[in-house]
């Protein structure tokens, strides 16, 4: 399971996206996707920034996605960042985890989810989002109640 998922997003056909590609320039977050999505690490501004760079940085290197959170709320999903062979967890994604950064890239859209693939950081930005003592300690690690 641990290379399942890098070995899927891998695997993904781009040809058969480039009908809804577009290139883009795009400043955010590069964020952790599973804690962000989840909640499971807490509220929306738990699982950024400062306050969540070490867990971002186990996940990314654990094989969970790596996510591009844009200022207007978009989340793309990265699948290469320039020149890193690593879909989730290669070299570049983990010394960007929690920064924010200006991406230019190519964008595809498929079945409601945004994938990104940077050709090149024009900026990083470095983290910019407050730290802890700004939003609180975490709370314990816990699974979200099921709807």
């Amino acid at each position: 399971m641990r290379y399942a998922l890098p070995l899927l997003l891998s695997s993904l056909a781009l040809p058969a996206l480039s009908a809804e590609r577009t290139r883009i320039q795009v400043t955010g977050e590069i964020i952790d996707t599973w804690c962000y999505y989840s909640g499971v690490m807490g509220g929306p501004d738990a699982v950024v920034g400062s306050a969540h760079h070490t867990c971002a940085l186990w996940c990314s290197a654990g094989g969970i996605p790596v996510g591009l959170l844009a200022e207007d709320g978009t989340v793309y999903m990265v699948l290469k960042i320039a020149q890193d062979a690593g879909s989730a967890s290669g070299d570049t994604q983990l010394s960007l985890a929690a920064h924010t950064v200006t991406a230019d890239g190519m964008v595809y859209e498929r079945d409601g989810l945004n994938y990104i693939v940077v050709s090149e950081v024009v900026s990083d930005m470095d983290i910019v989002t407050p730290t802890h003592e700004d939003y609180g300690t975490v709370p314990p690690f816990s699974f979200p109640e099921p709807k």
